[in-house]
């Protein structure tokens, strides 16, 4: 069984490679296509990435935060999804956490991330 997991996993690594390496408190703009009725668009989600789930896998997804209007949008992308376009990073971020979750209770300066040099 881990034989046939193994070979499907293989098949989708070259898709993995497509995406630039980006970690938690990386700023990205992620392109994700919607449909709306029978026509389709890219829409930009630009936000920091609070966490990175099943790193390595098949089921690897990605978190993404960003402050909308005054308040907190979190939205939950799959790596290997076709509906994700391509994915930017505009800032590395230099954090000492695997998960940011603690960027949810804090706001304005506080919730700044110091950049990578």
């Amino acid at each position: 069984m881990s034989e046939l997991i193994k070979e499907i996993e293989a098949e989708y690594a070259d898709v993995r490679n497509n995406f630039p390496s980006f970690g938690p408190g990386d700023t990205v703009n992620v392109h994700y296509k919607i449909k709306e009725g029978n026509k389709e668009r890219i829409q930009q989600f630009q936000g920091t990435v609070l966490q990175r789930r099943n790193v390595s896998s098949n089921g690897e997804t990605f978190t993404v935060r960003k402050i909308s209007s005054g308040i907190g949008v979190e939205r939950i992308f799959p790596l290997l999804s076709p509906n994700i376009d391509k994915v930017e990073v505009l800032r590395r971020g230099k954090v000492r956490r695997a998960r940011l979750f603690y960027l949810r209770g804090r706001k304005g300066k506080s919730a700044r991330i110091k950049e990578k040099l």
